[in-house]
Order: C-alpha cells, then sequence, then structure tokens
C-alpha cells in the first residue's frame, strides 16, 4: 500500500512540474511515508514539501498546498490533509484495504514475501557450538534466531545457505578426548584423579560407556593415541546429540562445516598467504600478525605463534576469508556476547582485503535467564550446571521455545518461564497467537457444518465490513510484507513477533465482540474472507518463525 501512495504521489509530482506550480523538477530517490502515531491523522503522513522547500524557494506549505491540489479525487485517497508546517496527511479509501484481502487470498503462501534481495547470496552461520557437549538453552537462542534470520532474508527475496562451523580441531577436543578416557579407565576399575579442567558433565560418563560398549577398551594403547581415538568418537557422538537436538528444534542446515578440515585441505596456509602477497601481516620475533590496526582494531593480532602453532584466530581468519571464496555477497555470523571482542579484528581483517565492514554483521546473543514460575532455574540434569535445549524441548515445546526466544532483540536479556509457556492462556504469548489460527479453522468449520461456503472475492460485498475493527484489521494485513522486509534488512526476526501478537490481539478482540456467522448472509461471506485472510497471514507469519499454526487447540 505504501508503494502505490509513493507512485501517487510521485506522479503528482511530476504533474505539478509540468504545469509550472512547482518548479525545481527535483524527484526523490524514495518518498518518506511514515505511519502516524494519532489515527485520528491518517493512514500515512509525508515530509516531502519540507524536503522540497529549498531546491523550491518556498514555503513547504504552498509546496504541500501544490501537491494536495494534483492529488484531488485520486481513488486511492478518501481524505488528503495538510498539518502544521507542511506535513501532509492521507487517509486511504476503504476500498484499498480491502482490497488486501483479495491480494492475500490470491498469493496465499506466498503473502509476505518480495525480492527486495535480488537474490543477492548470503550465509547465515549460527550456534556453531563446540561438538564437546549438548546444546545448552544459550545455544537455543541463537540457534532460534540464526534460523529465524535466515527464513526473513528468504522471504525478502535473498538467496540464503544456512551453516553450522564445527570447531572439531584444538584443545577442547583433547580436553574431550582425555575427559573421556578417564572416565573410562574409571569405569574399568582404576582410581582416577580427575583434573580439574576436564569436562565433568554426566554426559562424559555416557560417552565413555558407549565407547566401552561400541570400541571396546584400550589396554595397551598409547596414550596420545587413546585421547585422540576417544576425542574423534566423542565429537562424532556429540555431533549426533547436537543434529538431533536441533532436529527436534526444527533446524536443519544446508552445511555441516569441519574446522579441521580447513587444515586438512591446507587452507589455513592458503588464505594467510594471501594475506601476505597484500602485504596484511607482518612478521615480528618469530611470530606472524595481522595489521588490523590499520583497519579499525586496538591492536595487530597474531596469526601464527612464534613456536609455529597456529592461533585461534588463524583458522578463523581463513575460514571467513573462504566464506566469500564461495561466492557470498554477504555473512552473518550469531555469536554469543562474550565474542564482542572479536567483532573489530573480523571486520579489520575483511575491511583490508576490500570487502566493506557492512559485508560481515555480527549478531550476539545476550543470555536466557530460565525460570519457573518466577523463580530462577539454573540446574540440568546430565550437564550438571546447565540447562540443556532437549530438556526445554521436551518441557515446552519446540514451538514455545522458538517464541519466546524471538520475543526480544537477540541483544537484550531475555526470561524464559517454563510454566508461562506451557499455559494454555492468553498469558502465553505464543498460545496467544496460535490461538487466534485455531480460532478462525474452528469459524470455517462451522460455517461448513452451516452450509457457508469461502466465498471468491467476486462474491463478497466489501461495503458489508462498515466496523472500525475490521478495516483496522485489514490495515495489520497489509503491514505484513513490510514487517518481513524490516526484519530482513535489519536482521531483528523479533519484528514478526511483535506484528503477530499485534494481529492475534486485534483479532480476538474482534471475535469476543462481534459473530462472523450471521443471519445475513452477505455480511456472513464478507466476514468469513475477512477472518480466512487473517488465517492465511497468521500461518504465513509464523512459518517464517518456524512455529506451527495449529488447526485445534
Amino acid at each position: 500500500m505504501k508503494n502505490q501512495l509513493r507512485d501517487a504521489i510521485s506522479e503528482a509530482l511530476q504533474q505539478c512540474y509540468a504545469t509550472g506550480s512547482l518548479h525545481s523538477g527535483e524527484i526523490p530517490g524514495e518518498i518518506q511515508l511514515e505511519v502516524p502515531k494519532n489515527s485520528e491523522h491518517g493512514d500515512f503522513a509525508t515530509n516531502l514539501a519540507m524536503t522540497l522547500a529549498k531546491v523550491e524557494r518556498k514555503a513547504p506549505r504552498q509546496i504541500a498546498e501544490a501537491l494536495v491540489a494534483a492529488l484531488q479525487d485520486h481513488p486511492l485517497c478518501d481524505r488528503i490533509e495538510i498539518a502544521g508546517p507542511g506535513f501532509i496527511n492521507f487517509r486511504l479509501a476503504a476500498s484499498c484495504w480491502y482490497g488486501v484481502l483479495e491480494q492475500i487470498m490470491r498469493e496465499g503462501d506466498a503473502y509476505g514475501r518480495s525480492q527486495v534481495g535480488s537474490g543477492t547470496k548470503v550465509q547465515v552461520e549460527f550456534v556453531s557450538a563446540n561438538p564437546t557437549g549438548p546444546l545448552h538453552i544459550g545455544h537455543g537462542r541463537g540457534a532460534a534466531v540464526g534460523d529465524a534470520v535466515a527464513s526473513v532474508l528468504q522471504a525478502a527475496g535473498f538467496d540464503v545457505q544456512r551453516e553450522y562451523y564445527v570447531n572439531d580441531a584444538g584443545n577442547q577436543v583433547k580436553t574431550l578426548g582425555l575427559s573421556s578416557l578417564l572416565r573410562l579407565r574409571e569405569l574399568q576399575g582404576e582410581v582416577i584423579d580427575f583434573p580439574e579442567d576436564g569436562y565433568q558433565a554426566e554426559y562424559i560418563r555416557e560417552l565413555a560407556e558407549k565407547y566401552l560398549k561400541t570400541e571396546g577398551d584400550l589396554q595397551g594403547v598409547a596414550e596420545a593415541e587413546a585421547v585422540e581415538g576417544c576425542a574423534r568418537f566423542g565429537v562424532a557422538q556429540v555431533l549426533d546429540w547436537i543434529a538431533a537436538d536441533l532436529k527436534a528444534f526444527g533446524i536443519n542446515f544446508d552445511n555441516w562445516y569441519s574446522e579441521k578440515s580447513l587444515y586438512d585441505r591446507s587452507m589455513v596456509d592458503m588464505e594467510l598467504a594471501k594475506l601476505q602477497e597484500k602485504g596484511l601481516s607482518f612478521e615480528q620475533e618469530g611470530a606472524l600478525w595481522l595489521r588490523t590496526t590499520e583497519y579499525g582494531d586496538d591492536k595487530d593480532r597474531v596469526l601464527i605463534k612464534s613456536d609455529g602453532s597456529y592461533t585461534y584466530f588463524a583458522s578463523d581468519v581463513a575460514y571467513h576469508m573462504e566464506k566469500f571464496d564461495r561466492g557470498f555477497d554477504r555473512v552473518i555470523d550469531v555469536w554469543g556476547a562474550d565474542h564482542h571482542g572479536y567483532i573489530p579484528r573480523m571486520k579489520a581483517m575483511l575491511t583490508g582485503l576490500g570487502h566493506p565492514p557492512e559485508d560481515l554483521e555480527v549478531l550476539l546473543i545476550q543470555m536466557v535467564n530460565l525460570l519457573r514460575d518466577g523463580v530462577p532455574f539454573t540446574m540440568g540434569k546430565r550437564s550438571g550446571n546447565f540447562i540443556t535445549l532437549r530438556e526445554v524441548i521436551d518441557e515446552v515445546g519446540s514451538d514455545a521455545c522458538r517464541f519466546f526466544f524471538l520475543m526480544r532483540r537477540c541483544d537484550s536479556q531475555l526470561d524464559f518461564d517454563l510454566e508461562l509457556a506451557k499455559q494454555q492462556s492468553s498469558d502465553n504469548p505464543v498460545y496467544y497467537v496460535q490461538y487466534a489460527h485455531a480460532r478462525v479453522c474452528s469459524i470455517n468449520r462451522n460455517a461448513a457444518e452451516a452450509g457457508v461456503a469461502l466465498p471468491d472475492a467476486q462474491q463478497v460485498d466489501f461495503s458489508r465490513l462498515q466496523l472500525a475493527e475490521e478495516l483496522a484489521l485489514a490495515k495489520q494485513l497489509a503491514r505484513l510484507p513490510e514487517a518481513v522486509v524490516g526484519a530482513a534488512l535489519n536482521y531483528e526476526p523479533h519484528r514478526v513477533v511483535f506484528y503477530l501478537q499485534e494481529l492475534a490481539a486485534q483479532f480476538h478482540s474482534y471475535y469476543n465482540r462481534q459473530r462472523v456467522l450471521v443471519d445475513d448472509p452477505a455480511t456472513s461471506q464478507a466476514r468469513l474472507y475477512l477472518v480466512n485472510s487473517v488465517r492465511i497471514v497468521l500461518a504465513n507469519a509464523l512459518r517464517i518463525l518456524g512455529v506451527s499454526a495449529p488447526e485445534q487447540m
């Protein structure tokens, strides 16, 4: 609807130039339209007259008067008014909003989607938890955010790949192997002085038990070889757990990328050589450094230590360079908030390679405070010191998990009350939204029993939708495409959650005050058409979030 009004204003502006009421010939790149805070002021407002005042050398109000004169009797507009120093307020004709219902019915599942992204290739890398233990509740929030960001980008016309980066190289994998080996020896009757920095949780014992059962004991095997074998087995088993938990969460990755494969394919050396060729790295005191200070970082960073070992930063640099080698135009990383210090150095590296800083976007995921009836809840069964994602999914379900994780900006802390997430009441946000969809499905079943079929657009008399709340519903439905685009361009899927909550609130209010199926057949058909437009939009928006739209609750 905004675009149609922009086109109308642009045509009116050109008409003003043609007739001489305005003279500059200035055509704005995009005419700004805002929704007034007070609905009494109309549906949209523009400050175009004020932005043209300097080039026109006229008072904004005079420019506004010329534009309004050119827009008189336009079929889009029911009322146009000039406010204040030169704002132009527009109230659109009701027929425009009800035309949106026809569009929704015509486009069905595709309504809300667009081609704003024009096929731009984007990679979203998320979760990427070390394969050394089960996913915890914090990983779950990152998973929901990453998947929803990918979905809103796809809905806005971007070409998206979801990737999980497997940190299967480094000390944490050796620690997993050693911890598993020590538990295995305990199971065989040895008395072990377990190291403080070892992984202590119950799942390590599970890994050891499974190793003994499937691989046999490690009697006579050299220590280093035994640790490596346990590490390899443990990583494979933990990745199976992670994949199963993510599948239960409705998340599927297009690619699982192994850090170890970077070294196996000599990719780290190859990418670091490119940095040296471009003069972006230098040797000092036997170590290799990256010149990140030249591109905004607070100090240069070590890539290869003086003993010849690679830093974690080296593989991260190589990995991100290789992402762009694969042809991605933009890369989005979803990281825990404790990684914020990594952002300047990664952006500095890419800037040195000629990438605009915005080619890499990092979304930081803040902590989740898990509550039960408002009281902090912190202990897990298998982990000993954290709640696993699977425990929460098993208790409240995938839908509630996803919706709650997405209810706030990802960089703000989140309170997640388990008991609230299980409630079947309007206090539970996800239930409230899903119940709106189920209510429409119930209306449809009642209509079928009464012999009232969902009409075609040509059969609907939209003039029967005379109530202010019916028009308000149509206006809210018209806003879905803009909400999706805004969520995609700003990497903020919570915008879709807010949109759904507003739509559900409007629908429930309407449902509680008005009957859809009434004695007048024409009114029944029009209202049935309206509420089924609501059903389609609810389902489409929930689908973007990875949340189901149940027909019965």
